[in-house]
Formats: C-alpha cells, sequence, structure tokens
C-alpha cells in the first residue's frame, strides 16, 4: 500500500545514511544520533535491541492500527541500525553490496558455504531475496 508520490526507499535511505555519516564527522551539540555515537556500540545496541521488542509486539497486532505501528517500529529498528552502521563506519551501499551478493542464492545454501563462526564473519541469509 505504498502511496504513489512516497520517494523511494532507496533515496531515503541513502539520504539518512549521507546524514548519519556527517553527525559522527561533524557531531552537534544537540543531536540524538550524536547522543547514541557517544554512549558507543552499548547504547546503540540497547536502542536496537528494545526497538526489535517492539518490532514483534507490534507485528501481533490486528487491523490497520496495527500494520502502521509495524511501519512506525520497523523505521525506528531501521534507523537505529543505520545509526549503529554509521558508529563503525560502515556504509550503507556496502550492506546492499552484501545483500546483492546474496540475491537468489538460497539461505540454506548460503549459510551451509560459510565457515564456521570465530573463522569467518558469520551473517544471516537474506531468505526474503530467495
Amino acid at each position: 500500500m505504498m502511496s504513489e508520490s512516497a520517494p523511494s526507499a532507496e533515496s531515503i535511505l541513502g539520504r539518512l545514511m549521507q546524514v548519519i555519516e556527517d553527525r559522527r564527522r561533524h557531531p552537534p551539540e544537540k543531536s540524538y544520533v550524536t547522543s547514541l555515537f557517544r554512549g558507543g556500540t552499548p547504547k546503540i545496541a540497547a536502542k536496537i535491541r528494545e526497538e526489535a521488542e517492539e518490532v514483534i509486539e507490534a507485528a501481533d497486532e490486528t487491523g490497520e492500527e496495527g500494520r502502521l505501528h509495524l511501519i512506525r517500529e520497523a523505521a525506528d529498528v531501521t534507523f537505529h541500525l543505520m545509526v549503529l552502521l554509521g558508529h563503525r563506519e560502515v556504509g550503507w551501499h556496502e550492506v546492499e553490496a552484501e545483500l546483492g551478493r546474496r540475491f537468489g542464492i538460497s539461505g540454506i545454501d548460503e549459510k551451509a558455504s560459510r565457515k564456521p563462526k570465530g573463522t569467518e564473519e558469520n551473517s544471516a541469509g537474506t531468505d526474503a531475496a530467495r
């Protein structure tokens, strides 16, 4: 039910990541992102956990209001994940490249191809595109 006039997700996510990266390089005193960066990974991770729980709760809500709540919570968890990526100086384009690498590959096959945890970076499959 995406609106015809809504900007593309790509443009919004890319623009948001640019703002987050700018906050890292030039931290304004009055900025929520700056406050998260100052708290480091523990503070940002705590927000991601909180927002992920809220996504799960919202997913069980019914009707249009439940659907809208899920959208808002999904936006919150996505935003906080992007802040963590910015904190670690990981570009959104790098996440997109990883998703592109996995696109069309079975999640089961992709996971089986990974080395055991600790010997290589471990990441989850992207089943939505499979």
